[in-house]
């Protein structure tokens, strides 16, 4: 059988630059089959599916060596429009992919631009809705659903192509955790209801292997690096030397040092051989020192009762309290509409709450001004470009400090302080423009710091970053902790609660049904439910294996890996 995407000593250099971004690329993809492929930022992932969808040389012009295929025709001698009919995208920013007023619209648009008659449009509208379970949303504005409503939208309209290909730029994006799970069941759905070639580009492994894939490509710096089934990719620690995440259950079966390999199959929990491995874990597991909590910690930030309602009918937060205590980092999560966002607005002066206190130590800031809880609070929103608006890093950093018309010498010392903390002293006289992603966020973290808050709030901080960064970034903000700054995060990512913060403030409904360790919070299966968060890998590894407290097992695994990482 013929592949129905084969890349041949396939090369690409895009205009401009010297060096090409991918590199002897061989691949062979056949029908039907669902692949994913996995790489840090920079790998070349990107540049991969671009070369698929078309938009390698259409729209990103470079130079290409060697052959790629794609149906039996060579993409790049072809159109843009000809490549839609056979490879179907869903990008990352599905506001970027809707055109219709309504989903219904949207759906129809490929119909429409084939003339289809109405009747039949709109049965087969409704046939791809039902498909993605999006029926009763037909009339609705894409731009009102969530994330994962417009996940499926997205989908509901590349359905109606037939398009015999489907690839999937990073869906897993800015979803909350119960979103990021339904739309990876629903992708397997719909291949296992169509038989298409499903191609996911994610550097979320863990989430994305919830559900089986054929193969997996892992690449790194613009060349595959391997290519096997989830089971061999897992057995050789290929992930890990890539720069990428391994599932938590995988990390904590090579902490206890359990001696497997593909034949056993772990890239499914519930095939994990239990006496092979149970004593090993256990060993592990019972040699691990708990950590203890300081009861001296004092209180920096208090809600008390607080109410809000945007329209004065209905109510967004209902009576909302929880303390935040100095050095610590603490985790907000719950579901997209929860609350969350309206807290950090409450929070730093942006709305004023209906009824209720806010504290800072022991003063209540309810009437104090936007620009007097700045000075003791930040927030760092998630997009760094968002925040920036100057061009040298310097300059970004001593913004703040100008505005309260400081001398120049007592800003120089201030901003120099700050920029050495932050890892950026180096980088004074750059343009921000310069930068990588990460970096920035360093300097818009860098910007309030400057500012000596007592508290800083981050907005999703580590959304859009691969693992290597995301680690790099969270020791940075542990570090910053360790000197008594406190960080209240605003987050969707289990993973980052887990290891990094000291305890979850789990919101739903506009209510607090959680405020605990974060061991206990991801391993209530109630809590879990309620907030749309997702059971961890390692509270079903202990499930499996017949822990009899699994929030203990997850609460040794934080543990171990902060003495491993030295952290």
């Amino acid at each position: 059988m013929l592949p129905i995407i084969s890349f041949e000593n396939f090369n690409f250099t895009y205009r401009n630059l010297s060096e090409p971004t991918l590199k002897n690329i061989n691949l062979n993809i056949f029908l039907g089959e669902k692949i994913l492929i996995a790489g840090r930022s920079g790998s070349g992932k990107s540049t991969l599916a671009h070369c698929m969808n078309g938009l390698i040389p259409f729209s990103y012009e470079g130079e290409i060596e060697g052959n790629l295929w794609i149906n039996g025709v060579k993409p790049y001698k072809t159109s843009i429009f000809e490549i839609s009919k056979t490879v179907g995208t869903i990008l990352q920013d599905q506001d970027a992919q809707f055109i219709g007023l309504s989903v219904g619209e949207d759906v129809a648009f490929a119909f429409e631009n084939d003339m289809v008659p109405q009747e039949k449009m709109r049965r087969e509208v409704r046939r791809a809705a039902e498909m993605v379970d999006m029926v009763d949303m037909l009339d609705q504005s894409p731009y009102e659903l969530s994330g994962g409503q417009k996940q499926r939208a997205s989908l509901a309209g590349i359905l109606t192509t037939n398009t015999p290909i489907l690839l999937f730029d990073e869906p897993l994006a800015n979803l909350d955790p119960a979103s990021g799970r339904k739309v990876m069941e629903l992708i397997h759905d719909i291949h296992r209801q169509t038989n298409k070639t499903i191609i996911i580009i994610e550097h979320r492994i863990e989430d994305v292997l919830q559900e089986s894939v054929d193969k997996v490509v892992v690449m790194d710096q613009g060349e595959i690096k391997k290519i096997g089934t989830p089971d061999e990719i897992l057995s050789t620690g290929i992930l890990r030397r890539t720069g990428l995440r391994e599932p938590l259950y995988i990390e904590a079966l090579n902490y206890a040092k359990c001696e497997w390999d593909a034949s056993d199959k772990v890239s499914s929990i519930q095939n994990i051989n239990k006496a092979k491995f149970k004593e090993a874990l256990k060993t592990w597991y019972e040699k691990t020192e708990q950590k203890e909590k300081d009861a001296n910690a004092a209180n920096i930030l208090s809600l008390k009762h607080v109410h809000f309602s945007y329209d004065g009918v209905h109510e967004i937060l209902k009576g909302i309290s929880f303390d935040i205590y100095k050095g610590e980092i603490v985790s907000l999560l719950g579901n997209n509409g929860a609350g969350k966002s309206t807290i950090s607005n409450l929070i730093t002066g942006m709305s004023v709450p209906a009824k209720g206190d806010i504290y800072l130590g022991n003063q209540r800031i309810n009437d104090w001004s936007v620009r007097k809880r700045g000075q003791q609070i930040g927030y760092v929103m998630q997009n760094p470009n968002q925040m920036i608006t100057q061009q040298m890093v310097k300059d970004e950093v001593s913004l703040g400090l100008v505005a309260q018309g400081l001398q120049p010498e007592m800003i120089n010392q201030k901003v120099e302080k700050v920029l050495k903390m932050c890892g950026l002293y180096s980088y004074r006289n750059w343009p921000i423009s310069a930068l990588s992603y990460g970096q920035k966020k360093r300097v818009t973290i860098a910007s309030i710091l400057v500012m000596e808050p007592q508290i800083m709030i981050l907005d999703e901080p580590t959304a859009g970053q691969d693992w290597k960064h995301y680690t790099e970034f969270m020791r940075f903000i542990k570090t910053l902790s360790e000197q008594g700054i406190t960080f209240l995060l605003i987050t969707h990512d289990m993973h980052l609660a887990l290891e990094y913060t000291n305890r979850a403030v789990v919101l739903s409904a506009g209510r607090v049904i959680a405020d605990d360790d974060v061991a206990d919070v991801l391993t209530n299966k109630e809590v879990i439910q309620q907030a749309n968060l997702k059971e961890t890998s390692l509270s079903a590894l202990a499930g499996v294996l017949g822990v009899e407290h699994p929030k203990h097992f997850v609460q040794h695994f934080i543990n171990y890996e902060n003495t491993v990482k030295r952290i």
